[in-house]
């Protein structure tokens, strides 16, 4: 029988099936259906264009350096020697880091502003984690350099100190049981610039993770209570398989912001143009911060070269976002959560 609201007719072979509904709509519904189509065409013409005009900038440099762009560590643009080796590297190093410690505070977070924070409180945070979104990087910078990076070069040297045998963690040419070794070695690093970024990148993450925990199913929570669970329990049982996707989500989404950062990374790093895996020792560099460095001093060779650059960051947050939009959305389906 056909449910209500929905009418049948008789196949070929006397099965009941839906029968098609065509009809132009009402004006408001074809105004809207236009503007929805009309405007993801355009996000997607702006890409576009972008795409192809970070490709036309960057032909003559990509023709030059060939596949060597991607394994040379030096940049040299005007001595035809120059690769993103070590800015890529570093790039994805500050964005690890970045996302290691965003994470947990996003995920923490957004848990206890959607199932633990009173009612009266929970606007409150929730709009003190969307300021910290609106804060400029600018002013994220000058706090990292100016006050994280003295208190945490402490903690460094203590990771350096207990964790060395962890290659990403040792310090090269230095003691760190030298109570009378210089500190500056341990600063202008990576995992300094990491902290930053996470800080920026937190709301992003902790915003996804809250809708989509919000968006877990009451008839599932009060079953799981009914059952006698905990509030923890029920957290684990139903909102948390429920929310998975959308914590995967926010996680890339973060990332793909902290892959592209570029003030705040520029204000603290000391650059260097060589792979630099060791992310408590001094020098770093990325992608973005090597455009705000050399684009004012570029002749039109290194323009080019810069540009290629920025199209190999571009493709790859390009990606990164496409993923995590797409677990996202699948998330909200609440296919995680089983009754």
């Amino acid at each position: 029988m056909p449910g209500p609201g929905r009418s049948s007719w008789q196949g070929p072979e006397g099965v009941d099936a839906p029968r098609a509904v065509r009809g132009r709509g009402e004006p408001g519904d074809r105004l809207f259906r236009g503007a929805a189509r009309g405007s993801g065409a355009v996000v997607l013409a702006v890409m576009l264009l972008v795409g192809v005009f970070l490709t036309y900038r960057a032909y003559q440099a990509l023709g030059v350096a060939g596949g060597s762009f991607l394994t040379t560590s030096a940049w040299e643009p005007d001595s035809r020697h120059f690769g993103i080796a070590a800015v890529l590297t570093g790039t994805v190093l500050i964005g690890l880091v970045a996302i290691s410690i965003a994470l947990p505070l996003a995920l923490g977070t957004a848990l206890y502003i959607a199932e633990y924070a009173p009612r009266r409180l929970k606007r409150t945070l929730v709009s003190l984690v969307d300021l910290m979104a609106a804060v400029p990087s600018v002013v994220y910078g000058l706090w990292g350099a100016f006050f994280l990076q003295g208190h945490v070069v402490g903690l460094s040297r203590w990771i350096a100190t207990y964790f060395s045998w962890i290659p990403f963690f040792r310090v090269d040419g230095t003691d760190p049981h030298d109570p009378l070794e210089t500190t500056t070695v341990y600063t202008s690093s990576t995992f300094i610039a990491g902290i930053v970024v996470a800080l920026m990148v937190t709301p992003i993450a902790c915003s996804v993770m809250r809708e989509t925990f919000s968006q877990a199913p009451p008839g599932e929570r009060e079953g799981a209570f009914a059952l006698g669970a905990t509030r923890w329990g029920m957290i684990r049982a139903v909102v948390l398989p429920f929310g998975w996707g959308g914590v995967i989500g926010g996680t890339m989404l973060g990332l793909g912001r902290a892959l592209g950062e570029t003030i705040a990374v520029y204000m603290i790093i000391s650059p260097v143009f060589a792979v630099q895996p060791h992310i408590l020792q001094n020098g770093a560099n990325s992608v973005s911060a090597l455009i705000a460095l050399r684009y004012g001093s570029a002749s039109a060779f290194g323009m080019s070269a810069l540009m290629a650059a920025g199209l190999a960051l571009f493709l790859m947050t390009l990606v990164v976002n496409f993923i995590a939009s797409s677990i996202a959305a699948r998330s909200r389906s609440g296919s995680g959560a089983e009754a």
